[in-house]
Protein backbone atom coordinates (compact mmCIF):
# COMPACT_ATOMS: atom_id res chain seq x y z
CA UNK A 1 0.00 0.00 0.00
CA UNK A 2 1.41 3.40 -1.01
CA UNK A 3 1.57 5.74 1.97
CA UNK A 4 -0.49 8.90 2.07
CA UNK A 5 1.42 12.09 1.30
CA UNK A 6 1.26 14.38 4.33
CA UNK A 7 2.65 17.80 5.17
CA UNK A 8 3.87 18.73 8.64
CA UNK A 9 5.44 21.35 10.89
CA UNK A 10 7.36 20.71 14.11
CA UNK A 11 6.90 23.29 16.88
CA UNK A 12 8.86 23.84 20.08
CA UNK A 13 12.37 23.15 21.27
CA UNK A 14 12.75 20.69 24.13
CA UNK A 15 9.08 19.69 24.31
CA UNK A 16 8.23 19.38 20.65
CA UNK A 17 4.94 18.70 18.93
CA UNK A 18 4.42 17.75 15.28
CA UNK A 19 1.38 19.28 13.56
CA UNK A 20 0.33 17.26 10.54
CA UNK A 21 -1.73 18.76 7.72
CA UNK A 22 -4.12 16.36 6.02
CA UNK A 23 -5.87 16.86 2.70
CA UNK A 24 -9.44 15.52 2.43
CA UNK A 25 -9.35 11.73 2.66
CA UNK A 26 -5.79 11.55 4.03
CA UNK A 27 -5.02 9.62 7.23
CA UNK A 28 -2.24 9.50 9.80
CA UNK A 29 -1.78 6.62 12.25
CA UNK A 30 -0.52 7.20 15.80
CA UNK A 31 0.23 5.41 19.04
CA UNK A 32 -2.56 5.59 21.59
CA UNK A 33 -2.51 8.70 23.77
CA UNK A 34 -0.10 10.91 21.79
CA UNK A 35 -2.65 13.24 20.15
CA UNK A 36 -2.62 16.83 21.51
CA UNK A 37 -5.27 18.58 19.42
CA UNK A 38 -7.15 18.30 16.15
CA UNK A 39 -9.22 20.66 14.06
CA UNK A 40 -12.90 20.29 13.30
CA UNK A 41 -13.30 17.87 10.41
CA UNK A 42 -10.75 15.38 11.70
CA UNK A 43 -12.32 12.08 12.72
CA UNK A 44 -10.49 9.32 14.56
CA UNK A 45 -11.04 5.61 14.97
CA UNK A 46 -9.21 3.04 17.06
CA UNK A 47 -8.30 0.00 14.99
CA UNK A 48 -6.41 -3.22 15.46
CA UNK A 49 -3.25 -2.79 13.38
CA UNK A 50 -1.64 -0.06 11.33
CA UNK A 51 -3.90 -0.33 8.27
CA UNK A 52 -1.00 -0.92 5.87
CA UNK A 53 -2.58 -4.19 4.72
CA UNK A 54 -6.33 -3.57 4.37
CA UNK A 55 -6.76 -6.94 2.67
CA UNK A 56 -5.40 -8.91 5.64
CA UNK A 57 -7.76 -11.25 7.47
CA UNK A 58 -8.66 -11.53 11.13
CA UNK A 59 -5.88 -14.03 11.93
CA UNK A 60 -3.22 -11.76 10.43
CA UNK A 61 -4.53 -8.85 12.49
CA UNK A 62 -4.54 -10.94 15.67
CA UNK A 63 -0.96 -12.07 15.01
CA UNK A 64 0.16 -8.49 14.46
CA UNK A 65 -1.63 -7.41 17.65
CA UNK A 66 0.06 -10.22 19.60
CA UNK A 67 3.46 -9.02 18.46
CA UNK A 68 2.68 -5.50 19.70
CA UNK A 69 1.70 -6.93 23.09
CA UNK A 70 5.20 -8.43 23.32
CA UNK A 71 6.73 -4.97 22.90
CA UNK A 72 4.54 -3.56 25.68
CA UNK A 73 2.61 -1.34 23.27
CA UNK A 74 -1.15 -1.08 22.93
CA UNK A 75 -2.88 -3.67 20.74
CA UNK A 76 -4.69 -0.83 18.97
CA UNK A 77 -3.57 2.17 16.96
CA UNK A 78 -5.56 5.34 16.33
CA UNK A 79 -6.31 6.44 12.76
CA UNK A 80 -6.93 10.18 12.27
CA UNK A 81 -8.59 11.08 8.96
CA UNK A 82 -9.67 14.31 7.31
CA UNK A 83 -13.39 13.90 6.61
CA UNK A 84 -13.84 17.58 5.78
CA UNK A 85 -13.66 19.55 2.55
CA UNK A 86 -10.44 21.50 3.14
CA UNK A 87 -7.04 21.02 4.75
CA UNK A 88 -7.20 20.07 8.42
CA UNK A 89 -4.53 19.60 11.10
CA UNK A 90 -3.87 17.25 13.97
CA UNK A 91 -0.96 17.47 16.41
CA UNK A 92 1.01 14.77 18.25
CA UNK A 93 3.64 14.85 20.99
CA UNK A 94 5.56 12.43 23.21
CA UNK A 95 5.10 12.38 27.03
CA UNK A 96 8.65 13.42 27.99
CA UNK A 97 11.23 16.04 26.87
CA UNK A 98 13.07 15.45 23.63
CA UNK A 99 12.99 15.89 19.88
CA UNK A 100 10.72 14.62 17.12
CA UNK A 101 12.59 13.24 14.11
CA UNK A 102 10.83 13.11 10.72
CA UNK A 103 11.99 10.11 8.69
CA UNK A 104 11.36 9.61 4.98
CA UNK A 105 11.26 5.82 4.80
CA UNK A 106 11.78 5.85 1.04
CA UNK A 107 15.18 7.48 1.62
CA UNK A 108 16.07 4.59 3.97
CA UNK A 109 15.29 1.87 1.48
CA UNK A 110 11.74 1.52 2.78
CA UNK A 111 12.66 0.21 6.22
CA UNK A 112 13.92 1.48 9.58
CA UNK A 113 14.46 -0.25 12.93
CA UNK A 114 13.76 1.74 16.08
CA UNK A 115 13.40 1.39 19.83
CA UNK A 116 9.97 0.09 20.80
CA UNK A 117 9.00 3.39 22.51
CA UNK A 118 10.34 5.67 19.78
CA UNK A 119 7.52 5.49 17.22
CA UNK A 120 5.08 8.41 17.42
CA UNK A 121 3.00 8.55 14.24
CA UNK A 122 3.19 7.99 10.49
CA UNK A 123 1.30 8.35 7.23
CA UNK A 124 -1.31 5.68 6.57
CA UNK A 125 0.32 2.88 4.58
CA UNK A 126 3.30 2.60 6.93
CA UNK A 127 3.76 -0.86 8.38
CA UNK A 128 4.55 -0.97 12.11
CA UNK A 129 5.70 -4.37 13.36
CA UNK A 130 8.40 -5.87 15.58
CA UNK A 131 11.83 -7.18 14.61
CA UNK A 132 13.87 -9.50 16.81
CA UNK A 133 17.60 -9.04 16.58
CA UNK A 134 19.58 -11.55 14.57
CA UNK A 135 21.84 -12.83 17.32
CA UNK A 136 21.04 -14.57 20.59
CA UNK A 137 23.39 -12.32 22.56
CA UNK A 138 21.48 -9.22 21.50
CA UNK A 139 18.20 -10.84 22.47
CA UNK A 140 19.38 -12.06 25.86
CA UNK A 141 21.18 -8.93 27.05
CA UNK A 142 19.89 -6.11 24.87
CA UNK A 143 17.71 -4.47 27.50
CA UNK A 144 16.00 -1.53 25.83
CA UNK A 145 17.47 -2.60 22.50
CA UNK A 146 16.23 -6.20 22.52
CA UNK A 147 12.80 -5.93 20.89
CA UNK A 148 12.85 -3.40 18.08
CA UNK A 149 10.03 -1.93 16.05
CA UNK A 150 10.23 -2.19 12.28
CA UNK A 151 8.81 0.67 10.20
CA UNK A 152 8.20 -0.18 6.54
CA UNK A 153 6.84 1.90 3.70
CA UNK A 154 7.54 4.77 1.34
CA UNK A 155 6.10 7.68 3.31
CA UNK A 156 6.82 9.85 6.33
CA UNK A 157 7.17 8.48 9.85
CA UNK A 158 7.93 10.37 13.06
CA UNK A 159 10.00 9.02 15.94
CA UNK A 160 10.67 10.62 19.30
CA UNK A 161 14.00 10.75 21.13
CA UNK A 162 14.95 12.08 24.57
CA UNK A 163 17.31 15.02 24.93
CA UNK A 164 19.33 15.95 21.85
CA UNK A 165 19.23 13.83 18.70
CA UNK A 166 22.48 12.98 16.91
CA UNK A 167 22.36 11.63 13.37
CA UNK A 168 25.36 9.56 12.30
CA UNK A 169 26.37 7.90 9.04
CA UNK A 170 28.63 4.85 9.29
CA UNK A 171 30.76 3.91 6.29
CA UNK A 172 32.24 0.56 7.14
CA UNK A 173 32.96 1.72 10.69
CA UNK A 174 32.07 0.36 14.13
CA UNK A 175 30.28 2.31 16.85
CA UNK A 176 29.61 1.18 20.43
CA UNK A 177 26.55 2.74 22.04
CA UNK A 178 24.69 2.52 25.34
CA UNK A 179 21.65 0.41 24.47
CA UNK A 180 19.25 3.07 25.74
CA UNK A 181 20.83 5.78 23.57
CA UNK A 182 20.11 3.99 20.31
CA UNK A 183 16.90 5.40 18.80
CA UNK A 184 16.77 4.05 15.25
CA UNK A 185 19.05 2.65 12.57
CA UNK A 186 19.15 1.26 9.07
CA UNK A 187 18.64 -2.54 8.87
CA UNK A 188 21.77 -2.64 6.69
CA UNK A 189 23.83 -2.13 9.85
CA UNK A 190 24.90 -5.22 11.79
CA UNK A 191 23.61 -4.94 15.37
CA UNK A 192 24.82 -6.91 18.36
CA UNK A 193 25.35 -6.65 22.12
CA UNK A 194 28.72 -7.01 23.85
CA UNK A 195 29.98 -6.75 27.41
CA UNK A 196 30.96 -3.26 28.48
CA UNK A 197 34.46 -4.30 29.58
CA UNK A 198 36.06 -5.89 32.62
CA UNK A 199 33.95 -6.95 35.61
CA UNK A 200 35.21 -3.92 37.51
CA UNK A 201 34.10 -1.56 34.73
CA UNK A 202 30.77 -3.33 34.37
CA UNK A 203 29.75 -3.09 38.01
CA UNK A 204 31.41 0.17 39.10
CA UNK A 205 31.77 2.20 35.91
CA UNK A 206 28.18 3.41 35.86
CA UNK A 207 27.85 2.80 32.11
CA UNK A 208 25.72 -0.35 32.28
CA UNK A 209 26.66 -3.98 31.80
CA UNK A 210 26.34 -4.16 28.01
CA UNK A 211 26.79 -1.96 24.96
CA UNK A 212 25.22 -2.10 21.51
CA UNK A 213 27.71 -2.53 18.67
CA UNK A 214 26.80 -1.34 15.17
CA UNK A 215 28.94 -2.13 12.16
CA UNK A 216 28.73 -1.55 8.44
CA UNK A 217 27.32 1.14 6.20
CA UNK A 218 24.12 2.96 7.07
CA UNK A 219 22.47 5.70 9.11
CA UNK A 220 21.57 5.75 12.79
CA UNK A 221 19.98 8.14 15.27
CA UNK A 222 21.16 8.54 18.87
CA UNK A 223 19.55 10.24 21.89
CA UNK A 224 21.38 11.87 24.78
CA UNK A 225 18.66 11.32 27.39
CA UNK A 226 16.97 7.89 27.30
CA UNK A 227 13.73 7.82 29.25
CA UNK A 228 15.05 5.00 31.46
CA UNK A 229 17.98 7.18 32.53
CA UNK A 230 15.66 10.11 33.28
CA UNK A 231 13.34 7.85 35.29
CA UNK A 232 16.26 6.44 37.30
CA UNK A 233 17.38 9.96 38.28
CA UNK A 234 13.86 10.94 39.32
CA UNK A 235 13.42 7.80 41.41
CA UNK A 236 16.83 8.29 43.02
CA UNK A 237 16.09 11.94 43.86
CA UNK A 238 12.69 11.04 45.32
CA UNK A 239 14.26 8.40 47.57
CA UNK A 240 16.81 10.92 48.82
CA UNK A 241 14.02 13.41 49.49
CA UNK A 242 11.99 10.83 51.42
CA UNK A 243 15.06 9.89 53.46
CA UNK A 244 15.67 13.51 54.40
CA UNK A 245 12.05 13.94 55.50
CA UNK A 246 12.29 10.83 57.64
CA UNK A 247 15.51 12.11 59.22
CA UNK A 248 13.93 15.48 59.88
CA UNK A 249 10.90 13.76 61.42
CA UNK A 250 13.14 11.68 63.67
CA UNK A 251 15.04 14.77 64.85
CA UNK A 252 11.83 16.68 65.56
CA UNK A 253 10.43 13.69 67.45
CA UNK A 254 13.58 13.39 69.54
CA UNK A 255 13.51 17.12 70.27
CA UNK A 256 9.86 16.86 71.31
CA UNK A 257 10.58 13.99 73.65
CA UNK A 258 13.46 15.95 75.22
CA UNK A 259 11.16 18.91 75.88
CA UNK A 260 8.37 16.71 77.22
CA UNK A 261 10.74 14.97 79.60
CA UNK A 262 11.83 18.17 81.30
Amino acid sequence: MTAHKIDYAIHGDDMQVVEIELDPGETVIAEAGVMNWMEDGIVFETKMGDGSRPESGLMDKLLSAGKRVITGESVFMTHFSNAGSGKKRAAFAAPYPGRIVPVDLAAHGGELLCQKDAFLCAALGTGVSIAFTKRFGAGLFGGEGFILQKLQGDGLAFVHAGGTVIEKELRGETLRVDTGCLVAFSPALDYDIEMAGSLKSMFFGGEGLFLATLKGTGKLYLQTLPFSRLADRIISASRIGMGRKQDEGSLLGAFGRMIGGK
